[in-house]
């Protein structure tokens, strides 16, 4: 455009109307948050803001330094990726000291049904959107978009997968992020959480088998993280209402609430296998998940795959008097250690609720 005087006031209204659109979407914007958040359905969205704000005010965006193994600090970049390297290699590959177990349980060898459409379609419709993609860099939104077209080549992949037991490769590659806790030195590399950063296609595939494995595996009344149609407010509504129970009865209520030592990093592979077996899955899916996790040098239990629930890491053991709740304890602490897990003695804490 040429840049004469009529097309710098041409340009200048054109963007004064633009900002008055923006600005007047914005406002449609806000007022229609504003009207949702005054009703119980945005209840939800109310306490992500909340959360959202306070989470902001807390993140570290980037770490620029980071302490080695001794204590010292390293400065440069390439140092600094070196010891993330090195850090979560030694923590993703840790052995396992129960990792053995001698008794076995054959795996069930059963025909497994091909992978259908209608089973696509509702993982689809389970996938969120706006989600970090992998290394591959496809969102779901893609496939959700491509339609049945989608459908069909995402059955047909699966379905290769299925009978070979093998993923692809490109699926075992991911990035690898880690987050601060916000708690402890922000300079030492055991106060973050690694994150993996995975394909949204290797998502879809694990939530079709995840769908046909909770139709196998029975899990446990107690169990509220990582279940359907239920959630971690319920067990704590239902903790606060026994709560309020002992308070106006006028007795005590012990109650010791308890944390494993990084659950998501020292599961112990034979046990989920053998658990899995034991369960009855058809060893087609076994071996599918073994593949998946075969390659020590970039293991890990992803934070978000469906199958891990078994491992939600926090638990509460109730009981009228100390004795009774530290009896329970150790029966509750000495099954996941004889399997190779422990509780963190730091975060395990004992409350007594009374008057």
């Amino acid at each position: 455009m040429d840049r004469t005087e009529e097309n710098r006031q041409e340009y200048k209204e054109l963007q004064r109307r633009v900002k008055r659109e923006v600005s007047k979407a914005k406002q449609k914007a806000y007022d229609e948050l504003y009207t949702r958040l005054d009703n119980r359905e945005g209840e939800k969205d109310l306490y992500r803001l909340a959360r959202q704000r306070d989470q902001d005010g807390k993140d570290v965006q980037q770490v620029r330094v980071i302490k080695d193994r001794d204590g010292r600090v390293l400065t440069s970049e390439e140092s600094v990726q070196r010891r993330w390297k090195e850090y979560f290699e030694e923590l993703m590959n840790e052995e396992n000291e129960k990792e053995k177990r001698v008794e076995g349980v054959n795996s069930v060898e059963q025909k497994v049904d091909k992978i259908r459409k209608d089973e696509i379609r509702k993982a689809l419709k389970r996938m969120k959107s706006g989600k970090a993609v992998g290394l591959d860099d496809i969102p779901v939104e893609v496939w959700k978009c491509l339609g049945e077209a989608a459908v069909e080549f995402l059955a047909s992949l699966f379905n290769r997968v299925l009978e070979s037991e093998r993923m692809p490769e490109e699926w075992r590659r991911s990035v690898l992020v880690p987050i601060f806790k916000n708690k402890g030195d922000v300079q030492s590399c055991s106060n973050y959480r690694g994150i993996k950063l995975m394909s949204h296609t290797m998502k879809l595939w694990e939530r079709v088998v995840e769908a046909r494995l909770r139709k196998v595996v029975e899990i446990c009344e107690q169990q509220y993280g990582f279940m359907p149609r239920k959630s971690t407010t319920d067990a704590i509504f239902a903790l606060r209402i026994l709560m309020e129970k002992y308070r106006d009865g006028q007795r005590e209520l012990h109650c010791v609430f308890v944390d494993l030592e990084k659950a998501y990093d020292r599961v112990p592979r034979e046990e989920l296998w053998y658990c899995m077996r034991k369960s009855g899955v058809a060893g087609k899916y076994v071996r599918e998940e073994q593949d998946s996790v075969m390659d020590q040098l970039s293991e890990e239990v992803r934070q978000e795959s469906p199958w891990t629930m078994m491992f939600a890491d926090d638990i509460v053991i109730c009981s009228e008097s100390r004795e009774q709740v530290e009896e329970s304890l150790e029966r509750w602490r000495f099954a996941p250690e004889r399997r190779g897990m422990k509780s963190s003695y730091y975060t395990t804490a004992l409350d007594c609720i009374t008057l």
